[in-house]
């Protein structure tokens, strides 16, 4: 196997391997696509922001997120804050229920809007994903020599894989969901991972 193979499919095991665990980001993609809503926005924001994370990574800039500690404890304790928040949110839904029906137009924009932010927040406010993503595969693509940027596209290419499946891919569950215990079911379950993750976040900050 030539060896730009073998270091891409090094990059993509390894990118696979960091972002397949159920978490607050993963939890949203899944929600966002059993209900259909801004999907390719989510999608395309959530391995963009990888592409760009492994990118700085790949560069040499890990060194940079662990020497200022202080950074990443203020953009825990946000991050945190803000997972504690969207989890009373869906804690709420859990107990009152949203109506269901058709929206309007503007009601459909505020919910892309309402979307890409939360998308935005859970991606850039996890100071676990500067340690993963920009320090730990920075340094994995270090070993790597001059094969160091083709182990970070195959990286990227598994974010890209994973995020594409995760939300259109959801829309399969559709069925599965179809009443309202079924989505209480999913938005408790959603409120217990943001909760978690926020809690520890603000406790380890």
């Amino acid at each position: 196997m030539p060896a730009a193979l073998t270091a891409a499919a090094a990059g993509f095991g390894t990118g696979l391997s960091l972002i397949v665990a159920i978490g607050a980001q993963n939890a949203f993609v899944l929600r966002q696509g059993v209900r259909r809503d801004a999907v390719l926005a989510v999608v395309g924001i959530c391995a963009l922001s990888d592409l760009v994370l492994i990118a700085l990574g790949v560069g040499g800039v890990g060194a940079l997120v662990v020497a200022w500690p202080g950074a990443l404890t203020a953009v825990g304790l946000t991050g945190g804050a803000f997972l504690l928040c969207y989890g009373a949110l869906a804690a709420r839904r859990v107990v009152r229920p949203a109506a269901t029906g058709l929206r309007t137009e503007g009601e459909a924009a505020g919910s892309r809007r309402r979307a890409v932010l939360t998308c935005l927040a859970l991606t850039w406010l996890n100071p676990h994903v500067y340690l993963d993503t920009v320090f730990l595969l920075g340094s994995l693509a270090a070993d790597r020599g001059p094969l160091r940027w083709t182990f970070g596209l195959g990286a990227a290419l598994a974010s890209l894989c994973w995020f594409a499946a995760l939300g259109f891919g959801a829309r399969l569950l559709g069925r599965v969901l179809a009443g309202p215990r079924a989505w209480r079911v999913l938005d408790g379950l959603v409120a217990v991972i943001m909760i978690t993750l926020g809690a520890l976040l603000v406790a380890g900050s």
